[in-house]
């Protein structure tokens, strides 16, 4: 074998090699599927607090990178550090002026609730009584054991005993769990948001170390459409949760607006509600406006059937005028792919999923209308030679 031919032969190897790895992995994966799934939901669970980090830090990047553009445009050694703490600092100043706002229409809410609760039962305990389910054979059969002393005590108090013991020791072990769950979920947290500063802090270090990765193990052609990919997704979330942030905060503002204007309770916490809820795209304002509809009816029937008729309207000109150009202008996606998207992700992850299938989608498609737009560009024509 010529030199030539040895050096063809050592390509073709190397760019073969990565498919041969992806397709033993594939056969691995499919024929240990059950142990292979009980590996990922095992790493997935011990990785759950960095995943979490990672989220936090994504959607505080985005506050923290306009605050450090506008604050420091020239940069500086404290450019990052004091952004980061104002980007924190805002994030738990909003959330404390909306339980501020919201905990004590709540508090009024479930008093109400309690308040117009205390009658059904009242009314349930006097029917089962009215009924007796054969109470009164009950109680004249243990009195009349205790009357001819047939009674006996010491089995009697065992069982009472026994019954104590067993609710205790439940009382104690739910007691135990529920300790143990809100320390685990304390230290999680703890765990992310510490992770999420190591991540915003060094995050180009961090970006330019992966992209060195990639570079050095795959092929030029495959990194160019890697980063092609991971580019255009990070674009289509960065637009995605800015604009569906914004779309929720003007959704929220309005519907407490008119509200407050038609004289509906709750108007606050309400308002509050849909507008967190509007952060799932399509479905969200819907899912906060039943929940509303539910604490006005404990107030007024006839005032939550005025409010779902000024939810529609609302809806109506959100649709119409506020999302489309808000989230949709951002995302270059239409509407009927976003339904689409929601409804795909919401059956596959649940709400997590509405969340994440509408930035792929948009950048699925982005990247598919790019590459029809550049398959169908007319191809340049030769230049011409003189004769």
């Amino acid at each position: 074998m010529s030199p030539e031919q040895e050096v063809c032969v050592k390509q073709n190897w190397k760019s073969w090699l990565p498919l041969g790895v992806m397709l033993f992995a594939l056969y691995l994966a499919i024929h240990y599927w059950t142990p292979f799934c009980r590996l990922a939901q095992l790493g997935l669970q011990a990785a759950a607090p960095l995943l979490l980090g990672a989220v936090m830090a994504y959607a505080v990047n985005i506050l923290m990178s306009m605050l450090e553009s506008r604050l420091f445009p020239r940069g500086g050694g404290l450019s990052r550090p004091v952004s980061l703490v104002l980007a924190y600092a805002s994030l738990a100043a909003i959330l404390a002026l909306v339980v501020r706002m919201v905990l004590p229409e709540l508090v009024q809410c479930v008093g109400l609730l309690a308040q117009q609760a205390a009658p059904v039962v009242e009314q349930l305990n006097q029917t089962l009584l009215d009924r007796n389910l054969g109470l009164d054979q009950i109680l004249e059969s243990y009195g009349a054991s205790l009357a001819d002393g047939s009674v006996d005590w010491k089995q009697a108090l065992e069982t009472v005993g026994k019954w104590l013991s067993q609710s205790l020791s439940g009382v104690m072990g739910s007691m135990l769990n529920l300790l143990s769950s809100a320390v685990s979920t304390a230290f999680n947290l703890l765990v992310s948001f510490i992770f999420s500063i190591y991540l915003l802090m060094g995050k180009e270090r961090l970006g330019s170390q992966c992209a060195r990765v990639l570079r050095t193990y795959l092929p030029e052609r495959w990194y160019r459409g890697a980063m092609y990919v991971l580019n255009t997704v990070n674009g289509c979330f960065r637009r995605f949760v800015v604009g569906q942030c914004t779309e929720a905060v003007i959704l929220g503002l309005l519907c407490m607006a008119g509200m407050l204007l038609l004289g509906f309770p709750y108007a606050t916490m309400v308002g509050t509600l849909i507008g967190f809820t509007a952060l799932i795209p399509v479905a969200g304002a819907y899912i906060g406006a039943g929940v509303g509809a539910f604490m006005i009816f404990t107030a007024s029937p006839v005032k939550a059937l005025l409010f779902l008729l000024f939810i529609a309207v609302l809806q109506q000109l959100e649709g119409n005028l506020i999302y489309p150009r808000v989230v949709g202008a951002s995302i270059g996606l239409p509407g009927v792919w976003v339904l689409a998207a929601v409804t795909v992700g919401g059956g596959v992850l649940g709400v997590g999923g509405m969340l994440l299938a509408v930035p792929l989608a948009a950048a699925a498609y982005q990247m598919l209308r790019e590459d029809v737009r550049r398959r169908n560009l007319p191809a340049e024509e030769p230049p011409e030679t003189e004769p």
